[in-house]
C-alpha cells in the first residue's frame, strides 16, 4: 500500500476535525509531518474525486466538500492507491517447464486481488468520521 493513502486519510480528518474544514497546504504538512508538496500531489487527487476544494488567495487553502461520516475509507482507497496491493513484479515463468514456475504468477496475482477485495470491503465499514471519533478517544 502506498503512503500516499495514509497522508489522504489524514488530511481528510485534520480538515473534518477544523471548526471551518478548511487548511492551507502548510498546516496540513505541518500536521501529517511531510513536505507541502507532497501534500498539494495528494489533495490534488482528492480534489479530483471530490473530497476537497480549493480556495485561492488570502485565506484560500483546501476545504471539505463531504461529509466525514459517509465517507469511508475504501472511497478514498478506490481514488488514491487501489491496486497499489498488488506487486508491479512477481516470480515465476510462464513460458517455463515447471507448473511452479509457470503458474506462481497468475496464482499470486489471484491471491492479491481477493486479499485488496477484502481490505475495501474493510475500509467500507470505515468513515473519515470514525477515524476522528477514535482520534478523540485516545
Amino acid at each position: 500500500m502506498n503512503s500516499e493513502f495514509t497522508i489522504a486519510v489524514h488530511s481528510l480528518v485534520y480538515l473534518a476535525y477544523l471548526p471551518d474544514n478548511m487548511a492551507s497546504s502548510d498546516m496540513i504538512a505541518e500536521n501529517v509531518g511531510t513536505h507541502s508538496a507532497r501534500i498539494r500531489k495528494v489533495m490534488s487527487g482528492l480534489r479530483k474525486g471530490g473530497f476537497v476544494d480549493t480556495r485561492e488567495g488570502s485565506g484560500g487553502g483546501y476545504r471539505l466538500t463531504i461529509d466525514p461520516d459517509s465517507v469511508t475509507l475504501a472511497d478514498i482507497y478506490r481514488v488514491m492507491a487501489q491496486g497499489s496491493l498488488i506487486p508491479s513484479w512477481c516470480s515465476g515463468n510462464p513460458e517455463m517447464n515447471c507448473v511452479v514456475g509457470s503458474n506462481m504468477k497468475q496464482v499470486m496475482h489471484g491471491i492479491f486481488c481477493r486479499a485488496e477485495q477484502q481490505l475495501e470491503e474493510h475500509f467500507s465499514g470505515i468513515t473519515i468520521g470514525d477515524v476522528l471519533k477514535q482520534i478523540r478517544a485516545c
